[in-house]
């Protein structure tokens, strides 16, 4: 999905509906980060910190914060 600032995003989830992350490479080594519900409001990082939220998330590193059971400290 397009729009007027030339990234392209990318849907975190296979609903077209709904309340999802979206995800746009931008030049040099930026990763932009935003929410459907509010695109207008973009978080930009770096690829090397990127891959190592992507790595963390495989590794079951963040899982604490779906859990439904007490958080984890």
């Amino acid at each position: 999905m397009g729009d007027g600032n030339g990234l392209e995003w990318v849907r975190a989830s296979d609903s077209p509906e709904g309340e999802s992350i979206e995800v746009a490479t931008g030049d040099g080594d930026l990763v932009h980060i935003r929410s459907t519900d509010d695109p207008d409001n973009i978080v930009t990082t770096t690829v090397a910190k990127w891959k190592a939220f992507v790595l963390g998330v495989q590794n079951d590193e963040f899982d604490h914060f779906v859990d439904d059971g007490p958080e984890s400290p």
